[in-house]
């Protein structure tokens, strides 16, 4: 290793205090970024919830095939935070900004496939048997994502490589901003206003996905504009670009999978709900959406988790790595508990923040008795995938999910949901015997590989 490469190597964490402070300073602002994509969820679900029960379902019923679809890219480019991660940690900041071209031509291609698929929502919705009602009005809404799937796939590519390279506030600042584009979009294409025709929980969508290519644009520019563009190689020609985008598939295919299994699982049960009628599936959808706002905050304690344990693969530092996981799971543990109890004590003005129908309402309160349970092992699991994301231990991580979410959570959910009469808390309680399932796999996985030898991918 020349002497350059070994001042460009991040330094070790020396105590627990240091381990704690370096994870929150890298989480802090990812948390925020990533609870901002979900602010913009939660604008587009309290807006169409207040066009009407139906545009809500409407927006539910075509969320999740959305979402399924979204993930399993999110899980592809994953190899780009990896690599880029690893890459800094070991001091060869040059090889990252080829990471980043690689990165954005597999989100750009992929974008483009989803975006096709989905102009195609109505017959999608029938496929997994909604009634006529839901599949229009939610095909259509499907059908709106697609304009946006190739801007967000880019921008999730650049963002990915800023926080591989520890710079995680530019993703934090494009967040706020699109929030307020988005509201306004919303205001404008949901209601009318403006001389625009009311267009629901369609308008809602079509709203997010100019907001998205408004957030490529401005994060592209930060990119391409930074002062040591040149240090991470940025414009620098990519050498051997076929073995580094088998490099960036071995770590990405596997994720994808992984995600996929994870997602289709939650997209099943959402189906579930739908085939117990409009209310329902409205109703799981504010739940859900409450869910994923909380589940923010572990995935940006996930991200830097999983940036911390591959700057320690990098510099082959095997107590760096164990004291990045643990120090990650640790953190997520207490943040998902307190989550937990605010969820508790403001059920009733959550559950009135989301409809103001008395139906839905009390089908959420239901719901969101059970997702208190759900928050902390779905924290837990997300952050122990993360540590493990670092280590490039991919293929078991990907087993896992697979095993947790679909031999466990999918029937589980099933059997206590609409076979027993348990509604949508038997819904929620099968998911959280699948959460509980995963964490307690993927906690075993990451105490074995912490003990092996470190090899980088």
């Amino acid at each position: 290793m020349s002497a350059h490469a070994r001042t460009a190597l991040r330094p070790p964490a020396n105590t627990l205090a240091e381990h704690v402070t370096r994870t929150l300073g890298l989480a802090a602002p990812v948390i925020v970024a990533r609870c901002g994509m979900l602010v913009m969820v939660t604008a587009d679900t309290i807006m169409t919830g207040h066009a009407g029960a139906s545009e809500l379902a409407y927006l539910g019923i075509s969320f999740s095939p959305h979402i399924a679809m979204l993930v399993i890219g999110i899980g592809l480019l994953t190899g780009v935070v990896v690599l880029v991660s690893q890459a800094d940690g070991a001091g060869h900041q040059r090889t990252c900004g080829q990471i980043f071209w690689v990165g954005l031509a597999n989100a750009v291609v992929l974008g483009t496939i989803w975006a096709l698929v989905m102009t195609q929502g109505e017959a999608i919705l029938h496929l997994f048997g909604q009634s006529d009602d839901l599949a229009r009005g939610g095909g259509r809404a499907l059908g709106m994502f697609a304009w946006g799937m190739p801007a967000i796939y880019a921008y999730i590519a650049a963002a990915m490589f800023l926080e591989g390279i520890g710079r995680t506030r530019p993703g934090m600042f494009v967040m706020i901003g699109a929030n307020v584009v988005n509201v306004g979009l919303n205001w404008v294409l949901i209601y009318g206003n403006l001389g625009f025709e009311a267009d629901g929980a369609a308008g809602a969508v079509l709203a997010t996905s100019l907001t998205r290519w408004v957030m490529l644009a401005a994060v592209l520019a930060y990119v391409f504009t930074m002062a040591d563009r040149d240090h991470y190689g940025l414009f620098h020609r990519i050498e051997k670009p076929l073995r580094l985008q088998l490099r960036f598939l071995k770590l990405g295919a596997p994720m994808a999978l992984s995600y996929t299994a994870e997602t289709t699982a939650f997209m099943a049960i959402t189906m579930m709900a739908g085939i117990m009628g409009a209310l329902q599936v409205a109703a799981f959808q504010a739940t859900m959406n409450v869910v994923a706002f909380c589940f923010m905050v572990a995935i940006g304690m996930a991200t830097a988790t999983s940036v911390r344990v591959g700057n320690a693969v990098g510099r082959r530092d095997p107590r760096g790595l164990r004291m990045a996981g643990w120090t990650g799971t640790g953190l997520i543990a207490i943040a998902m508990a307190l989550l937990a109890a605010v969820v508790t004590i403001w059920e009733t003005p959550i559950s009135a923040i989301y409809s103001s129908d008395a139906g839905v309402q009390g089908l959420i309160l239901a719901s969101l008795a059970v997702v208190t349970f759900l928050l902390l092992a779905d924290g837990l699991q997300a952050v122990l995938v993360g540590a493990l994301r670092g280590a490039a231990d991919v293929w078991p991580t990907t087993l896992i999910g697979f095993f947790s979410f679909w031999v466990v959570m999918v029937p589980c959910a099933w059997l206590l949901g609409p076979h027993l009469g348990g509604g949508l808390p038997g819904l929620f309680w099968g998911e959280v015997i699948g959460a509980f399932v995963a964490a307690v796999l993927l906690a075993i996985r990451f105490h074995i590989i912490s003990k092996r030898p470190i090899a980088p991918a």
